[in-house]
């Protein structure tokens, strides 16, 4: 019986082709930098805004109700929050209220200025179905309007700002593009993501 498996052994042998045992069978090896960077750029999706620094001390001399956008990410982060910023925001959002409440009021005009009987079916679906857009923005608007009220209230309390899970400070980037967010872009993922594995 050995003496007819020797020959299959011998043969195998050449077969490596210069590959030894260990390097047949050792763990696989991590991928290069090239391949990790490829796989881990999407990863990051916060776009970092970066502050001017001809800004920085462009907040010192005026009411936060007349900064700019850029002037207040110019400012350094031990101001986060201050007085400067908090009339800043509440400047934005009394402006974003009152252009919802304008908005409300246009969308009430037209569905009673759209009231009169049509004849003709196809124009009476067309105006049903514009009149049902209306009210689906209508709502939208009427949910932002609480959530900018929600947000007054919490500049009044000192609230404003800051994460309602974690209690660190939301960004001034975040606020600026969302004035009503009430939590950190990490939060908000985390919140989404559990939404979508467990549904609402």
């Amino acid at each position: 019986m050995s003496k007819t498996q020797a020959p299959s052994i011998e043969a195998a042998a050449p077969v490596s082709s210069g590959h030894g045992f260990a390097e047949r069978f050792a763990p696989p090896k991590p991928p290069g930098r090239a391949a990790h960077a490829s796989v881990s750029e999407p990863e990051s999706p916060r776009i970092m805004v970066k502050a001017d620094p001809k800004l920085a001390n462009a907040w010192k001399g005026k009411p936060g109700s007349e900064l700019t956008d850029a002037e207040v990410l110019a400012m350094p982060d031990a101001e986060y929050m201050n007085a400067k910023q908090i009339e800043f925001f509440r400047h934005k959002l009394e402006e974003l209220k009152e252009s919802v409440l304008s908005n409300a009021g246009e969308t009430t005009e037209h569905l009673r200025e759209d009231t009169s009987i049509v004849p003709d079916p196809a124009d009476r679906a067309t105006i049903e179905e514009e009149h049902a857009l209306e009210l689906r923005t209508r709502d939208r608007e009427r949910k932002l309007l609480k959530k900018v009220m929600q947000s007054l209230a919490r500049l009044d309390s000192g609230e404003y700002g800051y994460c309602d899970e974690t209690g660190e400070p939301i960004g001034l980037g975040r606020l600026i593009a969302r004035p009503t967010a009430t939590l950190s872009l990490e939060a908000q993922q985390r919140r989404e993501l559990k939404q979508k594995m467990f549904g609402d």
